[in-house]
């Protein structure tokens, strides 16, 4: 048995705030058994506008968010999956959303870019989005060892992919850790359905840590960060707010269902 954790927040634009912030929720995190924490996407910094995120982009290995996470990771003596950072592309024209995995000696051992971008125009609110303006999307699906079973990353937008999920899988994946800031108009229709969705169909548990709230740029997210288990319950959400939610992962219960319910040695595609 080993406890998880997912941070929910509402980031702005002052990174400083948001680190204090986030340091808190980890420390809460910490202090309720919790062995792996998960950051929201976007963590240390939601902008006023879309190239902030360039202008903060860091070089891979060092600035101030990867020294906050693994200095945190270490204090608390905890894997730390660090949402989203931006990292500077090659050119230095755009950022790479690269979500970081920490372990609890502060080491960094693994890094996720973010393959889907979110190019998205929704009619009924009149938001628009276009990532791909400022973010560069990666191209590897990661997968890596962890004291809590086989992790897989990915990252908001990709949860409406299911192959991405399937090739996680096929490299071994037992839970899978998806940072995210849902609009607050997706989230509602699909949000759940898909967290849900991604964690039956692979019999996988899903950590969800989400920015939830309203945003100085005027954003407003969904929030509802969650543990879900392999058969699609969900063992704890916050809907609003910033908070923690916290759940256990039972690998002999995971076992149990992927024995009785074999439905990944079904595939026949």
């Amino acid at each position: 048995m080993s406890r998880l954790a997912a941070v929910q927040m509402a980031s702005g634009p002052n990174r400083q705030a948001n680190l204090i912030e986030a340091g808190r929720l980890i420390a809460d995190a910490a202090r309720s058994g919790a062995e792996l924490v998960a950051l929201p996407e976007n963590f240390g910094l939601m902008g006023m506008v879309d190239d902030d995120l360039v202008t903060a982009a860091e070089a891979d290995g060092e600035g101030p968010l990867q020294e906050f996470l693994a200095e945190q990771a270490r204090r608390n003596g905890i894997w730390l999956v660090g949402g989203t950072v931006p990292i500077a592309s090659a050119d230095g024209t755009r950022a790479r959303p690269a979500c970081l995995v920490f372990d609890d000696r502060g080491q960094r051992v693994a890094r996720y870019d973010k393959i889907h971008l979110f190019d998205v125009h929704l009619p009924d609110s009149g938001e628009s989005y276009t990532e791909s303006r400022t973010l560069e999307p990666g191209e590897a699906v990661v997968t890596l060892d962890s004291p809590f079973g086989r992790l897989g990353l990915a990252v908001c937008y990709d949860l409406r992919f299911p192959e991405l999920f399937r090739e996680m899988v096929a490299a071994g994946a037992e839970t899978f850790i998806v940072p995210s800031a849902f609009t607050a108009i997706t989230g509602r229709a699909h949000w759940e359905v898909l967290t849900r969705a991604r964690a039956i169909e692979n019999l996988c548990y899903l950590v969800a840590p989400a920015q939830g709230g309203y945003h100085a740029n005027g954003r407003q997210t969904w929030g509802h960060s969650a543990i879900i288990d392999p058969w699609g319950s969900v063992l704890d959400r916050l809907p609003n707010g910033s908070g923690v939610v916290v759940a256990d992962r039972n690998a002999d219960y995971q076992r149990s269902v992927r024995r009785t319910f074999p439905a990944l040695e079904h595939r026949r595609r």
